[in-house]
This record gives C-alpha cells, sequence and structure tokens, in this order.
C-alpha cells in the first residue's frame, strides 16, 4: 500500500465520526489510533515471547522490564496478551479491554497516548457507540515496518496532520516542513562532513529545538544509515504542541532512540535540554510569531545570565522570537575543541536586516559574524511552505569552519532553483527537485562564486562587509543673527551647541575609515557638521536581496514609442469600428 492510498484509507475514519465529532476534532481520534495500530503491528512478531516472560519473571519477583525489551526487540513493549485484533472478539468490553491494552505498554508509550489525551476520546467514542467500528477499522491495516517503512510512515503523519490543520484552520507549518527542504538542511549540515562520517561505528549526535513530528531528525537519521549503515546518530529534541510531541516520540521508540531525548515544552521558556552540547543541529522555528507568553523568563535569563546564558547577545523584538531560537542553538554547539558543531536553521527575511546599530537583531547578527560562526545563507524559492508563500533563508552555521572559509560567509540565491508541484498543499505551490538540491549542495560544497544565466548565485563576502558605523552628524545651532552658540560651562564650555532639529546620521561601512567619509560624504556639503563620536555605534545586516540585484537598463525609447503607437492605433481601429 503506497503513501496516498495509506492516508486516505486512514482518512476514511472520518466518515465514522462525520456528526458525532466536528471535523476539526477528527485528528483527536485518528491520529493516536493511526500511532496505536503502528505500534501494536511492529510488536506483533514478539508479542508471545513478551508475554511469556513477564510471567516468568514476574513469579520470580524479578524485575522484568530489561528482559522484556530484549525480548521485544525494541524500546518498549507491551505485557497483555491483547492487541487491537483480538480486542475486536469481545465487542462488550471494548472500551475496558482497549484501557488495559494501552496501560500495558511501557511507561514511555503511556506517555505517549496521554499527550493525545487519549482516555478522555475513548470515552467520547465509548459514548456514541462508535468506538467499536474506529478500532475495527483500524485492525484491518497492516502498519509493520516491513509493510510501510519509517520514512513512509513519516510522511503519512503528516499528511494527516496538514488536512487536519486545514479543517480547524490551523498552521500545518507549526508541525512539520516539507522533506525536500529537510533534505538540503541535511546535506548542508553533513557535506564538508563525509569523511568523518564514513568511520566504521562513528557516533554523532543531532539536535532539534522545534522536532514538530520529527521529520528533520528522521531525514538526518536516513542520510547516516544510507551513507555508513555502521554509524550510528542518537537523537534530541523538543517540542511544544502535544500531538507533534506524541507523534516524534512514537516514531523514535520505533527507531530504537532513546526517548528520553524527546522533551516536551516551551523551548524558550523551559529547556529541556540545559546542558547538553550536540554535533549537528537542525530547526525551522516559528517565525514572525511574537515571544509575549514566554517573555519574563527569557528577559530574566538576559539580564541574570547574560553570556553564559542562551542570549547574552540581545534580545530581538517582541514580535518575531525567531532569532531567539538562532541564539538557543548557538549555546547548544559542541566546543570547538571537542570537535565543534554545525547546524542549519530556516528563518524568514527579517533576521538579515531588521533593527539598526545597537538593536537586539543588530547585536546578534553582530555576535554570529565577528565570532565567525555564519558559514551560508540560502534563499530559497517563494511558496515552499504549507503555512507561508513568503521568503525563506537557510542559515548554515558552524564553530568549526575549514581554513578556506574562515571569515567569509557564501550566500546562494536558490530563489530561482523550483518545480511547480502537481497540486498545490495549503501555501506550497512549488517544491525543490532531487536537481536542485544536488546543485545548492554543490555550490555550497565549491566554495566559489557562480552565475546562472548571466546572474550571480553564488557570492563570497568578508564578515565584515556586512558590518557599518552609524555616526551621529550635529550642526551647530544659531542665534537670530546667525551666530554660532557656543556652551558657557563644563565640558561644552567655548564649544557648539548642537541643534537638535539639524541632527542626522549616517551608515559608513566598517571598512571604511569614518573621517575619510565624513570628509567626502557630509563636510562637502555642509561645511560646519561634526562627528558625535560618543554616540557612535557598530551595526550589521545582511542586505541578500540587494547583493543579487542585477540592474536590467529599461528598453530603448524608439522601442516603446513603437510598441504604444502600435496599442493605440488598434484602439483607433476598434473605435472606428463601433462608429460605423
Amino acid at each position: 500500500m503506497n503513501q496516498q492510498a495509506l492516508s486516505a484509507f486512514i482518512w476514511s475514519v472520518a466518515d465514522l465520526l462525520r456528526g458525532d465529532y466536528k471535523q476539526a476534532d477528527y485528528g483527536k481520534v485518528i491520529l493516536p489510533f493511526t500511532v496505536l495500530r503502528r505500534l501494536d503491528c511492529v510488536l506483533e512478531p514478539t508479542k508471545a515471547a513478551v508475554v511469556a516472560e513477564f510471567a516468568a519473571k514476574t513469579a520470580a519477583g524479578i524485575n522484568p522490564d530489561p528482559f522484556l525489551l530484549r525480548k521485544a526487540k525494541q524500546s518498549f513493549y507491551n505485557t497483555s496478551d491483547l492487541d487491537l485484533r483480538k480486542l475486536l472478539g469481545d465487542p462488550d468490553h471494548i472500551r475496558e479491554n482497549l484501557y488495559s491494552y494501552v496501560s500495558a505498554f511501557s511507561p514511555s508509550v503511556r506517555d505517549v497516548f496521554d499527550r493525545f489525551e487519549f482516555a478522555a476520546q475513548v470515552e467520547k467514542l465509548a459514548k456514541a457507540g462508535l468506538l467499536y467500528q474506529v478500532a475495527e477499522k483500524f485492525a484491518r491495516v497492516d502498519l509493520h515496518p516491513n509493510r510501510v517503512d519509517n520514512h513512509q510512515m513519516g510522511l503519512v503523519f503528516e499528511e494527516l496532520i496538514r488536512k487536519f490543520a486545514e479543517l480547524s484552520n490551523e498552521t500545518a507549518g507549526e508541525h512539520f516542513t516539507p522533506r525536500e527542504v529537510i533534505r538540503l538542511m541535511v546535506n548542508l549540515i553533513f557535506v564538508e562532513d563525509d569523511a568523518a562520517l564514513s568511520v566504521p561505528g562513528v557516533v554523532r549526535s543531532i539536535y532539534d529545538p522545534t522536532a514538530g513530528t520529527g521529520g528533520m531528525l528522521s531525514v538526518a537519521e536516513e542520510y547516516l544509515a544510507e551513507h555508513n549503515p555502521r554509524a550510528r546518530l542518537t537523537v534530541a529534541g523538543q517540542e511544544l504542541n502535544p500531538e507533534s510531541y506524541a507523534i516524534c516520540k512514537a516514531d523514535m521508540l520505533i527507531k530504537g532512540q532513546d526517548v528520553r531525548n524527546i522533551t516536551f515544552g516551551n523551548t524558550l521558556a523551559d529547556d529541556g535540554h540545559p546542558t547538553a552540547k550536540f554535533d549537528y543541529m537542525l530547526s525551522n522555528p516559528p517565525y514572525g510569531v511574537e515571544w509575549k507568553k514566554v517573555e519574563k523568563e527569557v528577559r530574566r535569563e538576559h539580564e541574570r545570565e547574560g553570556f553564559n546564558g542562551r542570549f547574552g547577545p540581545g534580545l530581538p523584538r517582541v514580535s518575531d522570537g525567531s532569532m531567539l531560537f538562532l541564539l538557543h542553538l548557538i549555546s547548544k554547539m559542541r566546543p570547538a575543541k571537542d570537535g565543534g558543531c554545525r547546524f542549519a536553521i530556516v528563518l524568514n527575511g527579517s533576521p538579515l536586516f531588521t533593527g539598526g546599530a545597537g538593536s537586539g537583531e543588530s547585536e546578534i547578527r553582530r555576535y554570529v559574524l565577528e565570532n565567525d560562526l555564519l558559514e551560508a545563507i540560502i534563499g530559497l524559492p517563494t511558496d515552499m511552505f504549507y503555512n507561508t508563500g513568503i521568503s525563506t533563508y537557510v542559515w548554515v552555521v558552524t564553530n568549526r569552519k575549514p581554513d578556506y572559509r574562515k571569515g567569509k560567509v557564501q550566500l546562494i540565491d536558490a530563489s530561482g532553483m523550483w518545480q511547480k508541484m502537481r497540486r498545490s498543499l495549503g501555501s506550497k505551490r512549488k517544491e525543490l527537485s532531487d536537481t536542485h538540491i544536488e546543485e545548492i549542495t554543490r555550490l555550497f560544497g565549491d566554495f566559489e562564486e557562480a552565475d546562472r544565466d548571466g546572474r550571480p548565485i553564488s557570492r563570497i563576502f568578508d564578515n565584515a562587509d556586512f558590518g557599518y558605523r552609524t555616526i551621529t552628524v550635529e550642526r551647530p545651532e544659531r542665534d537670530e543673527d546667525g551666530r554660532i552658540v557656543v556652551g558657557l560651562k563644563g565640558k561644552l564650555k567655548g564649544k557648539p551647541v548642537a541643534d537638535t532639529k539639524l541632527r542626522d546620521t549616517e551608515n559608513v561601512p566598517l571598512k571604511e575609515d569614518v573621517e575619510a567619509y565624513f570628509r567626502r560624504e557630509v563636510l562637502l556639503h555642509v561645511p560646519d557638521a561634526w562627528i558625535d563620536h560618543d554616540k557612535t555605534k557598530v551595526g550589521y545586516e545582511i542586505p541578500f536581496n540587494r547583493l543579487f540585484y542585477v540592474f536590467e537598463p529599461p528598453r530603448p525609447l524608439a522601442v516603446i514609442d513603437a510598441e504604444l503607437k502600435e496599442v493605440t492605433d488598434r484602439i483607433k481601429v476598434m473605435i472606428e469600428g463601433l462608429d460605423a
């Protein structure tokens, strides 16, 4: 059964729920039952052995947990002799038996169903007389990994979540990222490490602070398994949405990961991995979303802990918290002396340029660039994500740049690399093909300037190219007779008094001498001006689109005139025809 057919089959359960459930609540039933059936199928081959082992070890007074995990050949187990199909043999007691079956799972799985609030749905289904029919429907489908692999199962979950999000007018993009975007990000963080990752038995860690349903972690695992089956990737993550968290945790359980590393809660307010450092990280945080709910906790950490905490460099405006996730990831980087870290994060355009010199956003960019952490930024096409059509950018950040990249930043304009989807999904109308992903990865790996169809698509800059000094230009106050007013006391005594109405600012590129700029651009026009050096601030911005702009001269006037004449002549003929 392919992914589309499987999604359609599971979605058909909605026909049973119609009338008793609002459309927006279908997912509250379908998602946990899909997870339950998946776990049911995974444990089926070892079911009898686990039940027998549980009885033997319990009778002997021995803690059965490690023995049951070994028998189950998974990182979870179920000690009940029931399964979803057996439940159907006793229709009159299906509610009680279902509770008994779910409670017999190991604690990590029970937590998954608690996050789904599964008990409340079981009660509602039983009351409506639908519990048996729903259970019978799911018992019919085979979700064993031999039939539906983990990658395919991930796509099923994403398809279902997208449908439920559309029905409830929620944003599906809050829950997951398109798979081809994740594949690009995974390529970018691994591409320079292929040699190290091919070493037999190598172990690396990866983290996603906005894990959603676990798609980024899954694709990273798949990449490493494909390139080096003997390598091991330990995953960690945190997720705020209970249903997404439950799916992510269930997915990691099936893959044998330590699900204690998947934590629940708000990453910014309550870091689930406060002391951990990682080799790789991936994230697609919410952008353009205010962080007012966690403002108290974030400001307290910023003020009390400074650079010993996560938010030392500065805080962005409350209306957009995406740069807080950038700082959070930087705080999780494995130190360079211990091997270092590379991560990729998707951001909108705002973090590139919002905020002038001295603002929180500018100070964050300053910290990233002056510490030589930014390796590359890739501009993606519009209409790539399910919940927004705006331009997005992948930042690649590392504290272990190769020597040839040190002090440099590569910008890649991939906005023209896309193919139209056969069918739009929400706001997503475009996708990256395998060829596009390979080309972007090659451009990043080559680290060279490149053009395409006469336009630049890869450019390389010094870190300092993005910096500037904002200088305050003062001019003297004058009395009614036009004479310059001078100070009468203090440090201004005998010096011209600045006229605040004439005060102005200039942004001077960081690489340029301030005095030379001032003489050329200011004194030439206003000879009485001076710089108040006490007010000078350093700022950083990355004007991505401007740096790839190619001037296109207007067409010759004669050509435009000829086109206008052609149009007016045509209109004239039409009018004459009407008169006739």
